[in-house]
């Protein structure tokens, strides 16, 4: 991932800004995906299963089983910030 851009990321302070920014570098499609992804990661860490979430949100088992296998990683960051919200 390029540095800069992080670094962009890290610079806005208020969430509009952060919502601006992203709605100026990615497409509609883009955020979508990017939204669906944090939804079903939430749904798996609150213990809702890969078939209710398929259901849910009208996606394949395939694309949640990502998400399954990055939370059942022992130092997972996604985890550790979900559990802390």
């Amino acid at each position: 991932m390029d540095k800069d851009l992080l670094k962009a990321v890290l610079s806005l302070d208020q969430l509009e800004m952060v919502d601006q920014f992203f709605k100026d570098l990615f497409t509609p499609a883009e955020l979508e995906d990017i939204s669906l992804r944090w939804k079903l990661l939430k749904d798996l860490n609150q213990g809702m299963t890969q078939r209710k979430i398929a259901q849910k949100y009208g996606i394949s088992l395939c694309k949640i089983t990502r998400g399954s296998k990055l939370l059942k990683k022992k130092n997972s960051l996604v985890k550790k910030i979900l559990n802390e919200q």
